[in-house]
């Protein structure tokens, strides 16, 4: 996470208000709920999630910037998002479209914060964690 207390790394204000309307208001929140808990609340609550919201997620809980998560784990969390929304019921061809599309990852050394990406990753004081 970031320095401060009231700011999660990668979730900008459009992902921070669907989060809290889905109860999800605290890294403690999250926590509980895991990437892919959090990502399938916001999905069946009506909204569009892209893909990218479930790596951020992913990214704050480990700590990195979501680009930085490798293909292995963004192919990890598709398959245990496709088994979780076929233990739901969520049937049907997922709207984000199977497999992983390459991302650029960037090395932790090489990584800079607000540097060319263009993602929802802005920082929300809105957001609290405990």
């Amino acid at each position: 996470m970031t320095d401060s207390p009231d700011k999660m790394r990668n979730v900008g204000g459009k992902s921070a208000a669907w989060l809290r309307q889905v109860g999800i208001r605290t890294r403690s929140d999250l926590e509980t709920h895991g990437a892919i808990g959090a990502f399938i609340k916001v999905k069946k609550a009506g909204f569009k999630p892209s893909l990218n919201l479930l790596y951020a997620l992913a990214g704050a809980l480990d700590d990195c910037h979501w680009q930085q998560l490798g293909s292995e784990r963004r192919e990890q969390l598709l398959a245990e998002l496709a088994a979780q929304e076929e233990a739901l019921g969520m049937t049907g061809k997922p709207k984000w479209g199977g497999p992983a599309r390459p991302v650029t990852t960037i090395d932790g050394g090489d990584y800079q914060d607000g540097q060319g990406s263009d993602h929802d990753d802005d920082v929300t004081p809105d957001l609290r964690f405990d």
